[in-house]
């Protein structure tokens, strides 16, 4: 009980923090300034990280607190939120997080189902942003990875009419859909602020988790370092590309049976918890009471994590 009180108050704290400080403005620069500084620092050969945020819309009254420019900082966090296209900062992104995580604790709380599993209660709503951040990233890379033999084709025509290569860009970032569109679109408007097209491409690989995209912004720096026909490098990496999701398509179809095996096996033993929980509480609370009950519950904690690595492991092909 002591935990449980102690974990809801924290949650609370934070909670109620993040609100305060998030809501509060940050520093007395505007953004318009920050944005000079960052265009200044590279033209002086500064990194091009805060130039960056010049050309994803911000708008010229937004500012950053100090805990916004923390977790700002932390590794994966933002570069998540970025490739999802979610319009949600990484402060803003943990404060839901912190928010499930107190309606969970809630519920708990407040149903007949022990206090003790309130943290697991916290922590189960707390996977449902994570979750669905995860899922609108995926869902996001893997069109834009679907995207790309039509984009690398388009490209190559383009050259072939007589366009520029920056043409070619801006002809991708007007003619297909999100969003490779926005992310070539980007590199076009990054190469008419003067950032060199090498740096302009390492950044949209890095920004991208792509290897397709890693291959063609490889080649394409090489090509303008060595020369060469780029219609044609163009055309090769196409036909490069719908060849390997060809196979990653016929790997999907193979290994629909084992994702779906691993689905019901690891869903099986929560649901069979709560079926015993509802219909028998008193011979289900001897895990919780008992110390054996304690130690086969962490035991079957345990296993479920391995067996879901196990299975990720085996249905995992790479192509």
């Amino acid at each position: 009980m002591l935990l449980v009180i102690i974990s809801g108050a924290v949650a609370v704290a934070a909670l109620f923090g993040y609100l305060a400080v998030v809501l509060l403005p940050g520093g007395d620069s505007t953004a318009a300034e920050e944005r000079l500084d960052a265009l200044a620092g590279v033209r002086r050969g500064g990194p091009v990280e805060e130039q960056q945020s010049l050309l994803v819309g911000r708008g010229l009254d937004e500012t950053k607190n100090w805990m916004e420019e923390a977790l700002g900082s932390v590794p994966g966090l933002s570069a998540y939120l970025e490739q999802a296209n979610v319009k949600l900062t990484a402060s803003q992104f943990i404060g839901i997080c912190g928010g499930f995580f107190a309606a969970g604790m809630l519920v708990i709380v407040v149903t007949p189902v022990p206090n003790l599993l309130a943290p697991f209660g916290g922590l189960m709503l707390t996977g449902v942003p994570i979750s669905w951040l995860a899922m609108k990233r995926r869902k996001r890379l893997a069109r834009f990875g679907k995207q790309i033999p039509e984009a690398l084709e388009l490209l190559a025509r383009s050259l072939r009419s007589g366009h520029s290569l920056a043409a070619g860009f801006g002809l991708i970032a007007s003619e297909m859909d999100e969003p490779i569109s926005r992310e070539f679109g980007r590199v076009f408007e990054e190469q008419n602020l003067g950032i060199p097209l090498e740096e302009a491409l390492e950044d949209l690989a890095d920004r991208i988790p792509n290897m397709d995209l890693r291959f063609f912004a490889t080649a394409l720096i090489l090509q303008r370092q060595t020369g060469g026909d780029l219609a044609e490098i163009l055309d090769k990496i196409s036909r490069l590309v719908r060849e390997r999701l060809q196979i990653m398509g016929q790997v999907q179809a193979l290994t629909g049976e084992g994702r779906l095996s691993g689905v019901v096996l690891l869903a099986l033993p929560p649901v069979l918890f709560l079926t015993m929980f509802f219909l028998n509480r008193d011979y289900i609370m001897m895990l919780f009471t008992e110390p054996l009950g304690r130690q086969m519950l962490v035991f079957a904690l345990v296993t479920q994590v391995v067996g879901a690595l196990a299975i990720k492991k085996i249905i995992t092909i790479k192509v």
